[in-house]
């Protein structure tokens, strides 16, 4: 390589050499950024990207079979014609993602210049983004950070003269480093604004499964079967005992003799006492996830708790604002108390029968005492009838389509907790007792790492309330007669969704051989979440001013103040590091300054800003013997210091020239 070559032809060399590889490793970040819409967007469109994405793989290296512009028109119409018969309406989450998804599939084949690769980078990083629309989990967050590493590499790539692969990411990865202290300072301390709900482009098409405002057999069972996550509760002190675990829902009053129904108006009616609590209060923050009811199943029976929540006349809590979203709330509750009086409305709804009850349920009734003893007689009886008389829990039980009290009660004796409950409710109001079916959760299972409780959907459960005088409400579960392991140990949800059979974990710490290190690394992981979604996806402003406020920051100017303090401290602190690293990193310059010094024994100084080929030419004036040997040395350091082909030996080689060059003094002209 001769002395004449300059930095201009090193970047043309680079621009010709990256329209392959570069381009390669663009369409390959691309590719991963929108992989994992693969189960956001509808199918067509998303074949439709990866079919466009590989035409232009093909024409990486065929460029005669890129499409014209009048087949990318056409392609454009097709891809319009997509979204429409694919979305309702323009706007929306799923609408908008497809659009951004299509027209960076578009882009990719009219990419001709430079400017097209930074427009193509751009959009992806919007399109990386549009993945947190519909995940915010850990391991997303971890991949959306890697392929925003990727994009950047591109970049660099673009706009490097040692456009090799390796030293982009490696060059990605230090300004994303430098970055993040700068975003955790930004997002801990900027102002939290909360958009209007009239902005949340919503998809309430996309169900979500869980408990239902109406209960009929088999519903709930159906729910036994799934791990998915309703709400975690992390208790300040000690944990309820687990008999007394139930997270209260929707209270079901009316029954048609099969399905069983909220009584109309129960939301807005107020209860005639204020219960009495007794016994120790529990303090906890419930994080609930998103969900399509605005119900908060609090531990029965809430007493302290604030907006947006209120409760209804059931003592059910209820949102006043959307829970589509995670949610974190402080309350307290007490698992014992006294609601005492009831209200004749609620008294009648309580009484409600489908019509007369037939001469068997009149019989049972009869036969148990329920007509001519005590309410709690009566109770004692019926429970002991279900522990007794070869009644089964099961999470299969027949299907019931007619009659299915009477059925249940004489003919299967298979059931779910919603065939107990119902059963037993029916049976209270045939001897003229108050009752009703609350539905909701009940257990959970503990995470000894993060220490806090996970309530799945297979802890779904129905109970019954009686009303007594002078007790007011009083909780009576009925399948723990039948199987008292349900309320006294944990669901084993893994193997009862493997096996489809009710299964519990042993209550004897002792005799547990399931924390084996897999069930250590599930908890730990789960912990490792919760942790995640209070403090990073749920901190919103209300959670910012409370932790601000520990802090001691309790006004906003006293937050700017620390924020531009510490984003000041940061970039000083970063100054100091990239300065020095720049002066130590590149080993070619170390030795190109070492060549300096000793032609600074000649007498000539390299000016400020000089390049090394104008600083070559006149050291040539002055030392025209050694011209040779300044030509050698100046273009193997342009080419290790500004080329892409450059490698180890000619480092060493730059090395050797340098130690071995000699300079012997002579007089300046006075021209130098």
């Amino acid at each position: 390589m001769t002395s004449r070559v300059t930095v201009s032809l090193w970047r043309n060399k680079m621009i010709a050499a990256y329209k392959n590889s570069t381009l390669i490793f663009l369409l390959v970040s691309i590719g991963l950024i929108v992989f994992p819409h693969i189960y956001n967007l509808p199918p067509a469109v998303f074949s439709f990207f990866f079919l466009l994405l590989s035409w232009r793989f093909l024409g990486v290296h065929k460029p005669n079979w890129l499409p014209t512009k009048p087949s990318i028109f056409l392609l454009t119409v097709c891809g319009l014609a997509l979204l429409y018969f694919q979305h309702q309406g323009l706007l929306g989450r799923d609408a908008g993602t497809s659009l951004f998804v299509t027209a960076l599939a578009l882009k990719l084949l009219e990419m001709r210049t430079e400017r097209d690769l930074y427009l193509i980078t751009y959009l992806a990083f919007i399109v990386a983004a549009t993945q947190f629309l519909y995940e915010q989990s850990i391991i997303m967050a971890v991949y959306i950070l890697f392929v925003c590493c990727v994009l950047l590499a591109t970049l660099v790539l673009i706009n490097s003269f040692k456009a090799r692969t390796p030293e982009a990411l490696k060059t990605a990865c230090y300004i994303i480093a430098q970055a993040l202290p700068i975003a955790v300072v930004l997002f801990v301390l900027f102002p939290r604004l909360e958009a209007p709900q009239w902005l949340l482009f919503t998809d309430e098409h996309q169900a979500k499964m869980g408990l239902s405002d109406s209960m009929e057999p088999g519903s709930i069972s159906n729910l036994g079967l799934s791990d998915e996550l309703v709400f975690r509760v992390k208790f300040k002190g000690a944990l309820p005992p687990r008999l007394e675990r139930y997270w209260r829902g929707p209270v079901l009053t009316h029954t048609d003799g099969k399905r069983w129904t909220a009584a109309k108006g129960s939301d807005f009616r107020q209860a005639p006492d204020q219960p009495v609590f007794f016994g120790p209060a529990y303090h906890y923050t419930l994080l609930m996830e998103a969900q399509d009811k605005n119900w908060v199943f609090a531990l029965d029976l809430p007493v302290e708790f604030t907006r947006p929540l209120r409760q209804n006349a059931n003592y059910q809590l209820v949102s006043t604002l959307k829970t589509d979203k995670r949610s974190e709330y402080k309350l307290t509750s007490n698992t014992h108390y006294n609601t005492g009086a009831i209200a004749k409305t609620e008294y009648q709804d309580s009484l409600q029968l489908p019509g007369a009850p037939s001469g068997e349920i009149k019989q049972l009734v009869r036969q148990l005492r329920g007509f001519d003893s005590a309410p709690e007689d009566f109770i004692r009886q019926l429970l002991n009838h279900f522990r007794t008389e070869n009644f089964h829990y099961t999470l299969t039980p027949p299907l019931l389509e007619e009659k299915p009290i009477e059925r249940f009660l004489f003919e299967t004796r298979y059931g779910f907790c919603s065939h107990y409950a119902a059963a037993f409710v029916y049976l209270m109001r045939v001897a003229n007792i108050p009752a009703r079916v609350v539905t909701g959760y009940q257990g959970g299972e503990f995470n000894k790492v993060g220490n806090f409780l996970e309530i799945r959907q297979a802890h779904a459960h129905a109970w019954a309330e009686v009303w007594l005088a002078k007790k007011g409400w009083v909780r009576v579960d009925p399948t723990a007669a039948i199987a008292p392991e349900r309320i006294e140990q944990d669901i084993n949800v893994e193997q009862q969704i493997a096996s489809g059979l009710v299964s519990f974990a042993p209550a004897d710490a002792r005799a547990r051989t399931v924390f084996s290190w897999l069930k250590q690394a599930r908890q730990l992981w789960n912990s490792m979440d919760y942790n995640w979604q209070r403090w990073v996806i749920n901190y919103n402003s209300l959670n910012q001013a409370g932790f601000l406020s520990s802090l001691g920051i309790d006004d906003l100017k006293t937050m700017v103040y620390w924020m531009i303090g510490l984003i000041g401290l940061i970039t000083a602190l970063l100054s100091v590091l990239l300065l020095r690293r720049q002066q130590s990193v590149d080993p070619a310059l170390r030795i190109y300054r070492r060549f300096c010094k000793k032609i600074a024994k000649a007498g000539l100084i390299r000016a400020a800003g000089e390049g090394a080929k104008d600083f070559a030419e006149r050291i040539k004036l002055t030392l025209p013997e050694q011209a040779a040997d300044i030509d050698h040395i100046t273009a193997l350091f342009i080419k290790l210091h500004y080329g892409r082909e450059a490698g180890r030996e000619d480092l060493k080689q730059l090395d050797k020239c340098v130690s071995a060059l000699k300079i012997e003094f002579q007089a300046v002209p006075k021209d130098a």
